[in-house]
């Protein structure tokens, strides 16, 4: 009879191990990175970048951000951990530039319908998304019931873009919700230029969830003939702009009925199989993948 089968251990050679350990701190001490990009923001050292010209050297940023200057060798390793990370990038004479990451970092500059993302950096890395990441070896552990709670619910009690978030803190509430703002109103330029033929010939449009109108008033300003309603929570609409470019209504998605229903996907990242099982159980008959734009994509379905 054969002997059964072993698995073998292969033991690492000492420059394996060597390597290992250098993987182990990074890995280890990465979320440094983004307390420092953190950082950055809030020191609005893109911003400072950008307005003196796109070079800096380290003693204009201590300058222009009226830093003390005995803090400039520090503000020199945050800048080299940033540039070593991508966010920034070395020019000559030891001075610093923006690349396309930290250029969505600045304030101000809202070219191409491109606004800054200062607040989806500053929100994912405040105190409370922060507790959530930590106690995620607590969740693994409890047996709780379905449907199960996010690792945010479980640790503070409330869902995170709920009605109940405000009771963590209303600077919370405002900075989460501007983060979201700020990550739905991204590239809108870009989106209706790369699906315009979704938009041509219609009449009428419902943006499902459409928050402040900004999607509807890019629609209207490039499809003049689209007559635009934005439909969202009675708490949403009230604080919406006045305008003429949209209609500003609260209620059910069902209604009213328009050409088209334009719904916005937000914090939910699925497979394509699992957005074909939510159509199909909602009752849409088939789907279609439009467009795909960077890590998002325009999926039309049909009744």
């Amino acid at each position: 009879m054969a002997a059964a089968s072993r698995t073998t251990t292969i033991v690492p050679t000492d420059a394996e191990l060597l390597q290992a350990q250098a993987d182990l701190w990074r890995h280890s001490l990465y979320y440094l990175t983004s307390m420092a990009l953190k950082c950055a923001v809030e020191l609005r050292i893109p911003t400072a970048i950008h307005n003196l010209g796109g070079a800096a050297s380290l003693q204009d940023l201590v300058n222009a951000l009226s830093l003390p200057k005995t803090k400039l060798p520090f503000l020199g390793r945050l800048i080299r951990l940033l540039v070593t990370s991508g966010i920034f990038m070395s020019g000559g004479e030891e001075t610093y530039r923006l690349k396309s990451l930290s250029w969505l970092l600045v304030e101000g500059l809202e070219a191409e319908d491109h606004g800054h993302q200062k607040y989806f950096v500053i929100a994912t890395n405040t105190r409370n998304i922060v507790e959530a990441a930590l106690s995620l070896a607590d969740w693994f552990k409890k047996d709780l019931a379905t449907p199960l709670p996010s690792p945010f619910e479980v640790l503070h009690g409330v869902p995170l873009f709920h009605d109940d978030t405000p009771k963590l803190g209303e600077d919370f509430d405002i900075m989460i919700n501007k983060s979201l703002v700020a990550h739905d109103n991204f590239a809108i330029g870009t989106t209706i230029r790369e699906c315009d033929g979704l938009f041509q010939g219609l009449q009428s449009l419902t943006d499902c969830g459409g928050g402040d109108g900004t999607m509807a008033r890019a629609i209207v300003k490039a499809f003049p003939g689209i007559k635009c309603t934005v439909l969202d929570l009675p708490k949403v609409i009230e604080k919406a702009p006045a305008d003429d470019d949209a209609n500003y209504v609260t209620g059910d998605m069902s209604s009213p009925s328009h050409q088209l229903k334009l719904c916005c996907s937000r914090g939910r990242q699925w497979a394509e199989n699992d957005w074909r099982e939510i159509f199909m159980k909602a009752g849409f008959s088939d789907y279609k993948i439009v467009k795909k734009i960077g890590v998002r994509a325009f999926i039309e379905v049909y009744p």
